[in-house]
């Protein structure tokens, strides 16, 4: 699901390259038709939506892997509903077929956002409280515990994936609310000023993409999962210096201010992945950061 967003679509290029054969479903909403693999059955759909869901043959799939959904903080202020109904109500459609269907697995894509302000805390693990901060927020850890209690009631592997802040090639810089480092690239791209909404001492885990399709790739590979795992290297970026790498791999000149914050924006996070890497064998590629923002600028000044 969300095959045509950011990760879904690149998710989807990696199963088939695999020799899998994939069916995807997307609202469209936010993502881009031409994103998806030609080689895709694709749905258009909206998985709050039962009947579209049921437009799908689920009987011949052995895995989902759910990504579709509203994916910025600041947007679920906007409309909580809204959010809701993209971020609950679709995983629990999903959920429901999946055991109607007799689905082994089920995957999901959550997100850091469940855990809320942390920035006392040196690294946070996955059963540490969480304490959202926004109704994003809230919606992906109410997801989790769906799942959690289908998995407890029903024989499914499912686990959730708490995406730390995923940025690389092909996000898209037209959209303005979401994606930290994306927002930076698109505005020095296109006005080479940048608006940073909140403090420059913020830090964040950044998570490379391409890294983060390796996570979802290696979850069939096991069972018995636990419920979720933190996706992210454990290294603190703070915003200054993630400014300073993407100006410094463009070939003009930038500059940027500090004006205005984001509602429920977390001031800093970054989180322990050792239960990936020890369960899942997680690979990673772009751990440094540099070498990380580096691919990212010059996917798009390509």
């Amino acid at each position: 699901t969300g095959v045509a967003g950011f990760i879904g679509s690149k998710l989807s290029k990696k199963l088939l390259d695999l020799g899998n054969n994939i069916v995807g479903i997307d609202n469209l909403v936010t993502g881009n038709k031409n994103n998806i693999p030609k080689k895709i059955k694709f749905y258009y759909g909206d998985c709050s939506k039962i009947k579209d869901l049921e437009k799908i043959n689920f009987a011949n799939i052995s895995t989902i892997y759910h990504l579709a959904g509203q994916s910025g903080g600041a947007i679920s202020f906007d409309d909580p509903v809204l959010d809701f109904k993209y971020n609950v109500e679709s995983t629990v459609n999903l959920l429901k077929l999946s055991v109607k269907y007799n689905i082994k697995n089920f995957f999901y894509a959550s997100s850091v956002s469940v855990y809320g302000e942390k920035k006392f805390k040196k690294k946070v693990l996955e059963n540490d409280k969480c304490e959202p901060l926004s109704y994003y927020g809230l919606g992906k850890l109410t997801s989790e515990r769906y799942i959690n209690m289908y998995k407890s009631f029903h024989n499914l592997n499912a686990c959730s994936l708490r995406l730390f802040n995923t940025y690389g090639p092909n996000q898209d810089l037209n959209n303005l609310r979401q994606g930290m480092l994306s927002i930076y690239l698109s505005q020095a791209l296109k006005k080479k000023k940048i608006n940073v909404m909140g403090s420059l001492e913020r830090y964040r885990d950044f998570v490379h993409v391409d890294d983060v399709v390796n996570a979802f790739v290696s979850l069939k590979k096991y069972n018995n999962h636990e419920n979720c795992y933190n996706v992210c290297y454990g290294k603190k970026t703070k915003i200054k210096k993630a400014l300073k790498l993407i100006i410094n791999n463009l070939p003009f000149k930038v500059s940027y201010k500090v004006k205005g914050k984001t509602p429920g924006d977390q001031f800093g996070i970054i989180g322990d992945n050792s239960l990936l890497l020890n369960k899942v064998k997680w690979q990673t590629k772009y751990e440094d950061i540099s070498i990380g923002i580096k691919n990212f600028v010059t996917s798009y000044l390509k």
